[in-house]
């Protein structure tokens, strides 16, 4: 054995409890002798698994997530693809595998794990997992709607006044009630001290709440919400129970997988007592995927991760992220990251040139050309260093990994859904509930209010028809007085006419009898003179005896 592999046997010899990654590699060939391994008790201090696709890190998640169980401490881990739902189970044994294990000293024994499956919102063969609002917070909830500095203040400050009356927002709907009521007429008021909300804003916020219910949000936030004291849970006869949350539909939101992973770590850091430096964690996270937790991230959000991922480990979890190539991670996350299994990578184009090269320069030095070796790894390979029991990092081996225990292939889609609908967390939380929150109080708030704008509405009308009535009244009874007037003013006229005419008659019948006489004594003294005239002819026919002939 060389000097040089005796350095490095000794730098993964120690006493603690440890799992192990597998055997060094010597001039292309596995070394079974110097096993190559991480302590439990650095588990805390978190780690990096990267690698190119296809160059074995979920075989990877999975020996190490199998080999943690058995030593007692519970796993979280994202199953993407579903590859992991093997742990259920015991591997097969094939030619091929036994040949590979035998040639690492791995003695091969088939053995499965428990294991509970979960679902994000109850999208695919889980229990569901759910989230609520309130809990999931303003920044978390930023990030997933992909809002700017100016929105994510704005909603930052939609939570506080939810906070400060005692509004539960549960679900999506709570939160589109919310922001309803606080650019209504009714609740601009309540924020009208601290410059209120500018409804483009709330705006855009109502749209990306839209679309993240469509990809199905909805689903999601609500109530039961799951407690992540079940993450901790370890079988009666002292194993850990693996946790896998299923992710059929990564592509389609990513930056709400990544998120509720971060609100998990976040809300263990918030409820679990400080720990200190355990001989085994408490909890082992694997957040698979990691560089969708920073893709468009603000640099608060990552402030926030770098935040939680430092101080979680005194909560007694280790987090270890899971992505393509370190750079993925920001460097302050990563300067917290103690053990590094990294993979193959690749240099096909300029941009993997330079993520090698960024590889590289996060390794302590090696007498190799250690940019090189990462491109001759083969599957199942890595280069391995972590922090031994006294925190000092290992140094830098070329390793053949650990072959998994338990089975390499998906677990039968019948057999997974059997194991969801026995389980206790399936009656815990199978069942969705939606009990009063924000958007019952608010609605009726709301209605309340638009009853009241209604009938005062409807009251103003009613006046103005009053008025509008009494203006009309007051019009036609002055028309009306108007028309009497000119009534009693034409009867006072006709009556004076009247006056007038009989004045006129009497007069007339006064004048009239004076010119009666005079035609009547016209009238008499023609008949006088026709008397006059006989009584000639009498006369006359007396005295001379003759008469008029007829």
């Amino acid at each position: 054995m060389s000097d040089a592999t005796q350095a490095i046997k000794d730098g993964y010899t120690f006493d603690a409890d440890s799992i192990e990654l597998g055997v060094l590699v010597d001039d292309g060939q596995p070394v079974p002798d110097v096993k190559i391994r991480i302590s439990l008790s650095m588990l805390t201090r978190h780690g990096l698994v990267a690698g190119a696709t296809g160059t074995g890190k979920t075989k990877t998640l999975q020996l190490m997530t199998e080999q943690i169980s058995k030593a007692g401490v519970p796993v979280f881990a994202a199953d993407i693809k579903g590859d992991l739902s093997g742990l259920a189970i015991p591997g097969q044994a094939s030619e091929k595998l036994l040949a590979r294990t035998k040639l690492i000293g791995q003695e091969f024994t088939p053995a499965g794990n428990p294991v509970e499956f979960y679902a994000l919102g109850g999208e695919g063969t889980g229990v569901p997992l759910r989230a609520t609002i309130s809990s999931f917070g303003p920044l978390l909830l930023s990030k997933v709607l992909g809002l700017n500095a100016t929105q994510e203040s704005s909603l930052s400050l939609v939570f506080s006044y939810a906070d400060q009356h005692n509004l539960l927002l549960l679900d999506l709907k709570d939160l589109n009630e919310l922001l309803k009521f606080l650019v209504s007429d009714e609740g601009k008021p309540e924020l009208a001290n601290i410059g209120g909300l500018a409804k483009a804003t709330v705006g855009v916020i109502q749209r990306q709440l839209s679309g993240l219910a469509a990809q199905g949000g909805d689903q999601f936030f609500g109530e039961p919400e799951f407690d992540t004291a079940d993450l901790l849970k370890v079988t009666s006869d002292g194993l850990g129970v693996i946790s896998l949350l299923e992710l059929p539909n990564l592509a389609d939101r990513p930056a709400l997988f990544s998120t509720f992973l971060m609100w998990l770590l976040a809300d263990l850091y918030a409820d679990l007592p400080e720990a200190g430096d355990l001989d085994k964690p408490k909890l082992v996270f694997f957040f698979d995927e990691a560089h969708l937790l920073f893709d468009g991230a603000s640099k608060a959000f990552n402030d926030a991760i770098e935040q939680t991922v430092r101080l979680v480990r005194s909560k007694g979890v280790g987090v270890f992220f899971v992505t393509q190539t370190p750079k993925d991670v920001p460097e302050d996350v990563l300067a917290q990251l103690g053990s590094r299994v990294q993979h193959q990578l690749r240099a096909h184009t300029p941009n993997d040139a330079k993520a090698l090269k960024s590889t590289v320069a996060t390794y302590p030095k090696v007498d190799y050309d250690l940019a090189e070796r990462l491109q001759q790894l083969g599957i199942g390979e890595a280069i391995v260093t972590v922090l031994n029991p006294s925190g000092a990092p290992t140094p830098v081996a070329w390793t053949r990994m650990r072959a998994p225990e338990s089975s390499m292939d998906p677990l039968d889609a019948g057999a997974m859904a059997g194991g969801v609908a026995t389980s206790s967390m399936q009656a815990k939380y199978g069942t969705a509930i939606d009990r009063e929150s924000a958007y019952e109080i608010l609605n009726a708030k709301l209605q309340a209010g638009a009853e009241t704008a209604a009938a005062e509405k409807a009251a103003k009308e009613q006046a103005k028809a009053d008025a509008e009535q009494a203006k009309a009244a007051a019009a036609q009874a002055k028309a009306d007085a108007a028309a009497q007037r000119e009534a009693e003013r034409a009867q006072a006229a006709a009556q004076r006419e009247a006056e007038r005419a009989v004045r006129a008659e009497q007069t007339q019948r006064r004048a009239a009898p004076k010119e009666k006489s005079i035609i009547e004594q016209i009238t008499q003294n023609t008949m006088v003179r026709q008397m006059a005239r006989s009584a000639a002819r009498e006369i006359t026919r007396s005295i001379f005896g003759t008469g008029r002939r007829r």
